[in-house]
């Protein structure tokens, strides 16, 4: 079974993250999946924030991340504009905090660094259920329309012509939190073609998405599993060709990276975020030089209860606890 404990292996033990969160005493209170530190007394399936005003922060800086899938330094210049508007509406110096992994991201939301952030499909809701991450938004495209789709890629003369054909080979993944990197492909491998991995094929983890992608363009890994979002992207910047990737198989769509706050922050302050989200201007923005390469273009409100469920699904096929110990 994978647990958070497996998932942050060599970042750090769960007792140090217990003893940096703040009291590990169970709350009497609804909580459903959630860590013992939070509350659902709405049932929406993600952390309360606390009834209590001394449980609120209401830090000088706020420190904001998004999901490592490719080079943070990509991402930085991207969401300068964003963290100027976030500025404005907070009164706040804002920080880019260019995480280097899921595990890392989780971790330092957990521990009170990281205050809004950006997680990727897959890790919502470990960050949710043990971080106490509120999900809110989602980027999609001018239409309404959002989400990706996982593919399994390969390259031009692999010799891997169907799915079948990876039996024997190796399969590069990005992150045991990864969605699309690792858990979604993991579920359909097994229940659609019968494969599985060490028994039928040898996973290997390249870390990140674009990893992966450079990979089967090189032709280091023979095959991986990869969000085609990303995949999007590296095709805009030239940083790959699509005559390098031949593609064996292609998902339903999934929800894409969701954005939110920590559970504790003031409400008057997580109002305001919320509010920096819908009525930033993409118009001319770093942001729309970004992510327009995938055809997005504004923040639409989601919750993780419904916007989520099949993710929470996969998890379920693939035997994920979400348990924070």
């Amino acid at each position: 079974m994978t647990t958070l404990k497996h998932l942050l292996a060599g970042a750090a033990t769960i007792a140090a993250l217990a003893a940096l969160s703040g009291p590990s005493a169970a709350q009497d209170c609804p909580r459903g999946a959630l860590d013992e530190r939070f509350c659902d007394a709405d049932g929406d399936l993600i952390a309360d924030i606390p009834t209590d005003p001394a449980q609120w922060i209401d830090p000088d800086t706020l420190i904001f991340a998004y999901t490592p899938v490719e080079d943070p330094a990509v991402y930085k210049t991207a969401w300068a504009d964003f963290i100027t508007h976030l500025e404005e509406k907070t009164g706040k110096k804002v920080v880019f905090f260019p995480v280097q992994s899921n595990a890392a991201q989780i971790e330092a939301m957990r521990s009170g660094r990281l205050h809004i952030s950006g997680f990727n499909t897959g890790s919502n809701p470990l960050a949710v259920n043990c971080a106490g991450f509120r999900p809110f938004t989602i980027m999609a495209s001018p239409d309404g329309s959002f989400g990706y789709e996982m593919e399994i890629i390969t390259y031009p003369g692999s010799g891997i012509d169907k799915i079948e054909d990876i039996k024997g080979r190796k399969l590069a993944f990005t992150a045991p939190t990864s969605n699309s990197g690792f858990k979604a492909p993991s579920a359909i491998l097994k229940a659609d073609y019968g494969l599985e991995p060490e028994r039928d094929f040898e996973p290997v983890f390249s870390g990140k998405h674009d990893n992966s992608v450079l990979g089967v363009a090189n032709k280091d890994y023979p095959a991986a599993a990869i969000a085609n979002s990303v995949m999007g992207r590296m095709f805009e910047r030239d940083v790959v060709s699509r005559d390098q990737i031949v593609t064996l198989y292609k998902s339903q769509t999934f929800p894409t990276t969701g954005y939110g706050v920590v559970y504790n922050l003031k409400p008057e302050l997580q109002d305001q975020i919320r509010e920096a989200f819908f009525d930033f201007e993409w118009e001319g923005s770093s942001l729309k030089e970004e992510f327009e390469k995938n055809g997005e273009g504004q923040f639409i409100p989601i919750t993780y209860k419904d916007n989520w469920e099949v993710i929470r699904k996969i998890d379920a096929a693939n035997n994920v606890s979400y348990a924070c110990e």
